[in-house]
């Protein structure tokens, strides 16, 4: 399995919503992209305190990297990585991702 994850620096308050609207259309790959079998997502609550930068998140599980591909190049995919990068300050470095195999 494939755990897709990703943390998320919202730009400002009203980024949040545009943020949950990108998780959204994300969530409605799941059956339709062959091997995508989960997503979550939600606001991170820091228990720890090591990542308050980043105030809202998403996990994907796929199947294999061969899943991850085919959304990574998904039209919806693409259309809600546009609104996420538009979302988080400073664009794409307002976004971590790590992907962990298990």
């Amino acid at each position: 399995m494939l755990h897709h994850i990703v943390l998320l620096d919202p730009a400002n308050a009203e980024a949040a919503d545009h943020l949950r609207e990108a998780c959204s259309i994300l969530a409605n790959l799941v059956g339709e992209v062959p091997g995508m079998v989960a997503f979550h997502h939600g606001p991170n609550r820091d228990f720890e305190g090591k990542s308050a930068r980043y105030a809202y998140g998403f996990t994907v599980t796929f199947t294999d990297r061969d899943a991850h591909l085919a959304y990574e190049c998904h039209p919806e995919h693409i259309r809600a990585g546009e609104i996420l990068v538009a979302n988080s300050c400073g664009g794409h470095d307002g976004i971590f991702v790590a992907d962990l195999e298990s």
